[in-house]
């Protein structure tokens, strides 16, 4: 019986308004954060076998189609966050009718959301490999990759989405095993597809896609059984105005930042493939590495959301002042630790994706130039986190847009035109690191400045109803 009693808890939802913040927001962070390694193990799974398989060429193809698939991804990055924080809002202030409606509308719009991408991802995939200068050698491959997956998007999207749903519940760890279920499910997929029918590029992609339904046929399960929480049912499910407005409104921003982000890696990813394929699949093997260094930065993000959510509903504004403080130091402390060893164990990890020894070097020493910006992300992800999780999406958009707009696209194209020479006409394309670096440092200082102004104190989407119900 204790044992039932104990698995019962695990899988339940998180009230993050009582308790010890730093405790309540490390142990809803640890599921997420290995959630989502399991998550970025997709990706990494793709590269390792179609780069020990099937070649560099193959790895390099994997990687350049990354920019317009995270591109195709802006309307669900906005409906997950939009979610997040009302989900944790009105779970904060229990308030069970909304709660179940606004989770109605976010089951809605992802179907709606899926539908629009199934449809114009397969059409746009080629012209923009094409726009982006994608070398002839890898443009087929890129898009049978793309198309495969944007057909498959629906349980890319459920997952995701319900995914977001669960955490602002503050259930991390149903999402965590799903998760680790469908990684699991993908590399074996990945492994049976490449090497042992030799589909290649299309094998992987189609392996993630099988393991994204699952996932999301997993968390779609677990939702229907939560009805002590909520109400799931088919009249919540049709579009309504009020939640759905709301649920744009809160996501929008994170939406547009997401597409303005893309947008910047879509040219970045322009300049990258001026320097050829090697270059290319040197990247793709950065973007891996950083990939797993990041889930810190972005598990805590995520966490601070949903405790600043749950206590914003709550009307406890000094504990999500206390959590956010402890918890940004302890997030700066783990992503100091993991620079540490990437710097010493890099070449290791590099020789992960390829035995060759150029592609290893250069990997490792654009991820050493880019080092001493993971801790100034902790500050940003956390910080940003907290805004939105109190209702204010818009201060963390403008800082994205100025992170990727003003700062990234310049300094990528700007340093790396300074470092042409007659002897290398291309420039340099450890300059890419470099910017990278410089934008994430300016970045955490904007944020702290606007942290501490201290306008998202105000912008909870609950506040007017609590302030109505005390003057009634």
């Amino acid at each position: 019986m204790a044992l039932k009693t104990t698995f019962k808890k695990l899988f339940a939802p998180v009230d993050m308004t009582v308790g010890n913040p730093v405790k309540q927001v490390l142990t809803f962070t640890i599921p997420m954060l290995i959630g989502n390694f399991a998550q970025q193990m997709y990706n990494t799974a793709d590269s390792i076998i179609v780069g020990r398989f099937v070649g560099d060429n193959a790895l390099a193809a994997v990687g350049s189609a990354a920019p317009i698939l995270n591109l195709m991804l802006v309307l669900f990055i906005g409906i997950s966050v939009g979610a997040s924080v009302m989900v944790s809002q009105y779970y904060g202030a229990r308030l069970r009718e909304e709660l179940s409606r606004s989770i109605g509308s976010c089951i809605s719009l992802t179907a709606i959301a899926s539908l629009i991408i199934m449809v114009i991802g397969p059409l746009l995939s080629r012209p923009l490999l094409t726009l982006l200068g994608t070398p002839d050698s890898i443009i087929d491959w890129c898009t049978r990759y793309l198309t495969i997956l944007f057909l498959g998007f629906a349980g890319t999207g459920f997952y995701n989405i319900l995914g977001g749903v669960l955490r602002g519940l503050g259930d991390s760890v149903s999402a965590l095993i799903y998760l680790i279920v469908a990684t699991i499910l993908n590399i074996i997929l990945d492994l049976l597809f490449v090497g042992v029918f030799g589909l290649g590029v299309p094998g992987v992609a189609l392996a993630t896609i099988i393991a994204q339904i699952v996932s999301a046929c997993l968390t779609v399960r677990k939702l229907m059984h939560m009805t002590d929480v909520f109400d799931l049912k088919w009249a919540y499910i049709k579009p309504e105005w009020h939640y759905s407005g709301k649920l744009v409104r809160l996501g929008l921003p994170a939406g547009i930042t997401q597409a303005i982000i893309s947008m910047s890696m879509v040219v970045v990813q322009s300049l990258t493939n001026s320097f050829g394929e090697t270059c290319i699949a040197a990247n793709v093997i950065v973007m891996r590495v950083d990939g797993f260094v990041m889930l810190p930065a972005f598990s805590f993000g995520t966490a601070m959301t949903t405790f600043a959510g749950q206590n914003m509903g709550a009307g406890k504004i000094d504990r999500v002042l206390k959590g956010t403080r402890n918890t940004t130091l302890a997030a700066m402390g783990i992503s100091a630790f993991l620079s540490l060893l990437i710097f010493l164990f890099g070449r290791h990890l590099m020789g992960i994706f390829t035995s060759t020894k150029e592609l290893i070097n250069i990997s490792y020493h654009v991820m050493c130039i880019m080092l001493t910006g993971y801790v100034a992300m902790e500050v940003t992800q956390c910080l940003s986190g907290v805004m939105r999780g109190a209702g204010d999406t818009m201060t963390p958009m403008w800082i994205s847009l100025f992170n990727s707009v003003v700062l990234r696209v310049p300094l990528a194209y700007g340093l790396v035109g300074l470092s042409r020479t007659p002897d290398n006409p291309q420039g340099n394309f450890y300059m890419m690191g470099t910017s990278l670096m410089l934008t994430w440092t300016c970045g955490a200082l904007l944020t702290f400045i606007l942290y501490k102004r201290g306008r998202w104190k105000n912008k909870g989407i609950t506040h007017n109803k609590d302030k109505a119900a005390q003057e009634s």
